[in-house]
């Protein structure tokens, strides 16, 4: 529910962003039923084949600078538009897109709000100085999956924290992380919460 009124927003004409995720399955159909002229950017290779198939046209975002709309999912939803993504390990791409747009939307279901965010937040790590990195940042776990599609090492960063802001600078501005997946609230425009037969809407500054 919360995908079809996503879908919603979106206008004849517009550059729109796609992201990765199970939430995002749900958008692409909608998103093809409304048959609308629209130019694509998908932030993996599974949402790019996926939405192909459904007929919506993707492009490279070599070819774009800047999106009117992206639309993508969420792991955690705070209360004040704080955000932990990256379950599918493309979080990196999905922060470039969410912040090249007019309007980041996020999707989600009833599960995914939280009072307080926790571990896991998903991280991408350079390999070049792999061990060195880990050691700096303490408390991370490397997964056991595919590199990303831009080849970094996708991890989580499992210990604990209390404020994600300060957590988010720590983790930019350590060398060999190349992005981590807290969304801070200036990145999010509208939050689509599916709950029940209804879905609740809320609208942050940006």
């Amino acid at each position: 529910m919360a995908a079809e009124a996503a879908a919603l927003l979106v206008e004849d004409g517009m550059k729109v962003g796609l992201g990765t995720g199970t939430t995002v399955s749900y958008l692409l159909p909608a998103l093809a039923r409304r048959k609308l002229s629209i130019r694509c950017v998908a932030t993996s290779e599974r949402t790019a084949e996926a939405a192909a198939r459904l007929g919506l046209s993707v492009e490279s975002f070599s070819t774009i600078s800047e999106l009117d709309i992206a639309i993508d999912g969420a792991d955690q939803v705070a209360p004040d538009g704080w955000l932990v993504k990256g379950g599918g390990g493309a979080h990196t791409r999905e922060k470039i897109v969410a912040a090249a747009a007019d309007r980041f939307v996020v999707i989600a279901d009833s599960s995914k709000p939280t009072l307080v965010l926790h571990p896991p937040v998903p991280v991408e790590l350079l390999n070049f100085g792999l061990p060195a990195t880990l050691r700096t940042l303490g408390g991370v776990t490397v997964r056991d999956c595919p590199l990303s599609p831009d080849g970094g090492v996708i991890a989580d960063y499992m210990a604990a924290f209390g404020d994600p802001a300060e957590l988010a600078a720590r983790l930019a501005a350590t060398p060999g992380v190349v992005g981590h997946g807290l969304f801070g609230p200036d990145l999010v425009s509208v939050i689509l919460v599916g709950r029940g037969d209804e879905v609740e809407q809320r609208t942050l500054g940006s």
